[in-house]
This record gives structure tokens, sequence and C-alpha cells, in this order.
């Protein structure tokens, strides 16, 4: 069974976005977040639109839009919150990960 979780946030910039993209695409607002080996850094976040959340899932929910973390990648985010950002860089999802010891200049791989 799925559980809210304390251990991921998700911002209301992010939720806005969220919402924006699921509602173009017909889809349920809730983001996946899912950390794969691999990137300039060792790991890499994955970012999709899911159908809901799955049995072990950690959520957060802000607005009505869910975030859901898988318990494998969990271990590695726990503790973050995934923002967005519109600037001058692009507009993108950000990971704000305190577990992180390190990243790559383009924010989507970090090692631990």
């Amino acid at each position: 069974m799925a559980t809210l979780a304390s251990d991921i946030a998700l911002t209301s910039a992010a939720a806005r976005r969220v919402a924006w993209i699921a509602e173009r695409q017909g889809k349920p607002a809730v983001l996946r977040l899912s950390v794969e080996g691999g990137g300039c850094s060792g790991f890499q976040y994955k970012f999709g639109l899911a159908d809901g959340p799955e049995p072990g899932d950690a959520i957060a929910e802000v607005d009505g839009v869910k975030l859901v973390v898988d318990d494998v990648s969990l271990d590695l985010v726990r503790g973050c919150a995934v923002d967005f950002v519109d600037n001058l860089g692009g507009a993108h999802f950000t990971v704000d990960n305190p577990n992180a010891a390190s990243g790559c200049g383009c924010g989507t791989s970090f090692s631990v």
C-alpha cells in the first residue's frame, strides 16, 4: 500500500507545471521520480507522468498533484524537494537532494 511521506516534497511551482502537462496529455496529475544508474555523476533522475501510485511508493501531494517515488529510489532521494524553474537557463524540474555528495553542471545526475 502506498503511504503519504514527509520524506519527499513537491513545490507549488512543480505542482502547477505537472498539472499543466497532465491536462494537455489527458493523464492524471501524478509525477514519478525515480533514480537510475548512469549520468555523468553516477546516478540520474528520471521524471515521467504515472497513472497513479504503486504499492510501496512514497507520496507527496500539493494542490491535488502527487509526487510518487518507489521504495528503492527513495533511499537515494529521501528528504528531497522537487521544484520547477523557468529562467534564462531553461524550464525544467530540479531536485534539491540533501543526500547528493556532488552533482553535474546540468543538474540531472548526482553521486552519493
